[in-house]
């Protein structure tokens, strides 16, 4: 039995939650159960309960307002221990067509895809200013670069997951999941997919992000955090060799004019490139050990893994227990 549940974190959604609800499938083929799940990030409003009161068949609350990264992470831990074997991630405020869900779900559920992406079309989207179709599509190419894989709308949130990707997927960022979870799920080889989904206008301007420039240095942040995190040693010594390069140059500055006879009134360079050798010298050493709490790392995430596993198959084996009872009472009747 294939398991869906479609997890919407919301903040203040009470207005446009119910008809978000109502557009969400009821069916889609290959999936035995579909179920809502909503996330009231610390509402002001009557979030919680609207949701309840228009389907909702489960309903975290979170007490004040703890950004969409934590009302994510929230959402997948609720979907594991509810049983999901695949998750789906939408918004609150409708602007994805509810029933494109069927499209992300599809590659999971074949087995071709262990994270699906919905792309927004972002290059012609009407729904999306010029500028923003411009800093969509830079900061989508980064995140490919960092992660190693195609995705052509990286901070699209709309997005189907396998229950073994969210298991081995562990969100750190305090800001916004979406491209901390790509690299993620690109360094540690999983298979994903994007698939064309359609878009409505916004009704709200975002509640994430303030301004554009916040949104633009967030998401940088967020990024090099993740990819240093996963390839410490490539972020650290890279850059300690680029230090120790330019070391070189005020030194080489030096060595000249000492060959020329002129060495006393250069003994700066020779200061300034030392130092700098020395630094990029340092900065390669803390890549190397950064790169050992790597590896110590992805030993942690494999064992969570493997619990996560294990509280799996204990609740597999305690729901099969009372029908086992049940069938050698009978056997012994």
């Amino acid at each position: 039995m294939v398991k869906l549940i479609i997890q919407i974190p919301c903040l203040n959604e009470a207005e446009s939650l119910p008809e978000t609800l109502a557009r969400l499938p009821r069916r889609i083929d290959g999936v035995d159960v579909i179920e809502f799940l909503v996330i009231d990030d610390g509402s002001s409003d009557d979030t919680a309960n609207v949701a309840r009161r228009h389907g909702a068949h489960h309903v975290e609350t979170h007490r004040r307002n703890r950004g969409l990264a934590a009302a994510f992470r929230s959402g997948i831990d609720k979907a594991l221990a509810e049983g999901a074997d695949i998750i789906v991630n939408t918004d609150g405020d409708g602007q994805y067509e509810g029933a494109d869900i069927a499209a992300l779900v599809t590659p999971v559920v074949e087995g071709r895809a262990d994270i699906v992406i919905g792309d927004r079309g972002v290059a012609d989207n009407a729904h999306f200013s010029v500028p923003k179709r411009l800093m969509q599509r830079i900061g989508s190419g980064v995140v490919q670069s960092l992660a190693g894989t195609k995705v052509t709308d990286a901070v699209s949130g709309f997005r189907a997951i396998s229950r073994d990707a969210a298991q081995r997927i562990n969100i750190t960022t305090e800001f916004s999941y979406t491209t901390d979870m790509l690299i993620q799920a690109g360094r540690k080889r999983m298979a994903i997919l994007t698939v064309p989904v359609r878009t409505h206008a916004a009704v709200r301007p975002s509640r994430l992000f303030k301004s554009i420039p916040r949104f633009i240095s967030q998401t940088g942040i967020t990024m090099i955090r993740a990819f240093t995190a996963h390839k410490p040693l490539r972020a650290f010594v890279g850059t300690g060799s680029l230090i120790a390069f330019i070391g070189l140059l005020p030194i080489l500055r030096f060595l000249w004019f000492f060959a020329q006879g002129d060495g006393t009134g250069h003994i700066q360079s020779l200061v300034i490139g030392g130092a700098l050798l020395v630094l990029g010298t340092l900065v390669a050493i803390m890549g190397m050990v950064a790169d050992l709490v790597a590896a110590n790392r992805k030993l942690i995430e494999e064992n969570l893994r493997r619990t996560r596993a294990l509280e799996d198959r204990i609740a597999e084996l305690q729901s099969d227990a009372p029908a086992k009872q049940e069938r050698k009472r009978q056997d012994a009747a």
